[in-house]
């Protein structure tokens, strides 16, 4: 739990705390359930007791706004080739020593929050830029489930999706409200032993599996998971070949798996970057298990990168980093050679939005 008590910036009530005996607070939205003094912030830093209440403080704030392909959440099933309006705020309620993000998860400053946008600004935005959906990412969603939710309420009353990139680690009760706004997510599966969860990310690994299985058995939010493979961690033939059997059985072999290369950060600058023959051999496996679709990121590789049909082999989508240069699918999204169904949430053509990356100003929306 984070001590500090220098001035809190743009506060909002919450929902799910309750109050201890001994005059601290009990946050109650994620596994950490951490108990606050006032003028203390959580460990996730953003969430803080205010006057014996448990506040959001950084309400409306963000790191920044950028549009770019949704492939890059990774998401390959929802809407492909088409732009994604992405923001994220400060802070994270996991501690992972791996962090590729760490500038904006970890940071302790304010001052990493420059941008300030309503959710209706925000929608307003996406619409005009003609942006299909809106992503919460760079740090966890979770941790500003407040803002995050009020801005895909205002994003479903313009008919914009939204899309939530996330490590997954969220109580029952605040989890179901979340994902009755999103449409989409992207869940960071960062390791599959209890362990690994414990020592490099400050966590639990059942809370993850959790709420996979609550997104896909109770909910109608498309998901997708992303593995960063950390050699020597992570990466054994055992705990992948366990992971994606699970992914199988307890997921269904539709949803799609992202393996990932990781490089030395943060606070594993000693560890060697991730090689592309690891994530072709973790792609071999899970394809073995039974996942239809695996893929590979942060390396090229066009041929793992796209997407076959399971039934014949037939190329449905081909990829390129982040550019589509194939699209084979029937307007059922379904294979022309063989007329197997090829699950995902998909329109009758693809967006042409490309590899573009694009800085916006939400300033100019107000």
């Amino acid at each position: 739990m984070d001590s500090q008590t220098e001035a809190f910036g743009d506060v909002w009530p919450t929902l799910y705390w309750h109050a201890l005996d001994d005059g601290r607070i009990e946050c109650d939205l994620c596994p950490r359930h951490c108990r606050i003094r006032e003028g203390q912030r959580g460990l996730c830093f953003v969430r803080g007791n205010q006057g014996g209440k448990l506040v959001l403080t950084t309400y409306g704030r963000s790191s920044g706004y950028v549009i770019d392909p949704i492939e890059k959440k990774p998401l390959n099933h929802f809407l492909p080739g088409t732009p994604i309006l992405s923001f994220g705020t400060a802070g994270c309620n996991l501690s992972c020593k791996f962090c590729q993000n760490w500038d904006i998860s970890k940071s302790r400053q304010m001052d990493t929050l420059m941008d300030r946008a309503a959710p209706d600004t925000i929608a307003r935005a996406a619409e005009a830029l003609g942006c299909r959906s809106v992503a919460y990412t760079y740090n966890d969603p979770v941790i500003f489930h407040e803002y995050a939710i009020d801005v895909a309420r205002a994003c479903r009353e313009r008919g914009i999706k939204s899309v939530a990139v996330t490590a997954g680690y969220v109580e029952p009760e605040p989890r179901a409200e979340f994902y009755r706004w999103m449409d989409a997510a992207n869940v960071d599966l960062k390791g599959f032993t209890d362990a690994f969860y414990h020592r490099l990310c400050g966590g639990h690994l059942q809370p993850v599996l959790d709420t996979l299985v609550y997104l896909k058995k109770e909910t109608a939010v498309w998901i997708e998971t992303t593995t960063l493979l950390i050699p020597g961690e992570n990466d054994s033939d055992e705990e992948l070949e366990a992971m994606t059997r699970w992914v199988v059985k307890e997921l269904g072999p539709d949803v799609p798996m992202h393996f990932s290369a990781f490089h030395p950060d943060w606070k594993m600058l000693d560890t060697p970057a991730t090689r592309p023959a690891t994530l072709t051999r973790a792609r071999a496996i899970a394809l073995r298990s039974g996942v239809r679709y695996a893929y590979v990121g942060n390396v090229h590789n066009p041929t793992a990168d796209s997407t076959y049909c399971h039934g014949c082999g037939e190329l449905l989508i081909g990829r390129d980093w982040y550019r589509l240069t194939a699209w084979n699918l029937t307007t059922d999204a379904r294979c022309p050679r063989c007329g197997t169904a090829c699950d995902g949430v998909f329109e009758a053509q693809p967006g042409n939005w490309g590899a573009r990356y694009q800085r916006v100003r939400l300033a100019d929306f107000h």
